[in-house]
């Protein structure tokens, strides 16, 4: 039996920013389906896709997958991964070092760009999660065999979790004007660093009012 496992993950919000959500499913041969999806509140499209190839790589980690095949409908997202794109915006940078880093526990990760009618299970769960903005939908929901279970634990920590959010957002301030120092001053974009500080921020506030 072929020990590759293949996994579709996608993201996506409503506007952008806008209402936010990750989803992914995970194919083990000879094994029902895993499915996830999480609501992430406003944030940015690209935010949400990276979040749920984070969180699909972590979940493999978890279950000791050794080749991993990943799908997923964002060209940026892939071509950043596969080194064709470098990454511009500092939001982005703490999510593509971490799956980079994820990568690394597998005996081989190929991440394939495919179109969104080859990713309908993936995005229909995604829709899903941004259609219930519950508090609870923030939290990941494991769906095995069709029953909906809760995961036994919750695998994925944002990138910089050990760091306060204020100290997170202040980060992100330093390290964009930094890079706007060394030349450009529209790279990274102004509004999209703004919209990660707001995020930052905006998902501190709604824990604490869950």
């Amino acid at each position: 039996m072929s020990d590759t496992w293949t996994i579709y993950t996608d993201g996506g919000s409503r506007g952008n920013p806008g209402p936010a959500a990750y989803a992914y499913v995970i194919k083990r041969p000879g094994q029902p389906d895993l499915e996830e999806k999480g609501y992430l509140g406003n944030t940015t499209n690209n935010i949400a896709e990276y979040t749920g190839l984070v969180k699909a790589l972590e979940h493999a980690k978890q279950l000791r997958a050794k080749k991993l095949v990943v799908n997923s409908d964002s060209e940026l997202m892939v071509k950043q991964l596969n080194g064709q794109y470098r990454v511009k915006n500092e939001g982005l940078r703490p999510l593509y070092e971490q799956a980079v880093q994820l990568r690394k526990h597998f005996d081989t990760v190929t991440i394939k760009h495919i179109y969104r009618d080859q990713n309908s299970q993936a995005d229909a769960l995604c829709n899903e999660a941004m259609d219930d903005r519950s508090p609870a939908a923030r939290d990941s929901n494991c769906v095995i065999a069709g029953e909906e279970t809760r995961a036994e634990s919750n695998p994925t920590k944002a990138a910089g979790a050990a760091m306060t959010p204020l100290m997170q957002a202040l980060d992100v301030m330093k390290k964009s004007a930094q890079l706007w120092a060394k030349g450009d001053a529209a790279d990274p974009p102004p509004a999209e660093v703004l919209n990660r500080i707001v995020e930052i921020l905006h998902r501190d506030a709604a824990s604490v009012a869950d």
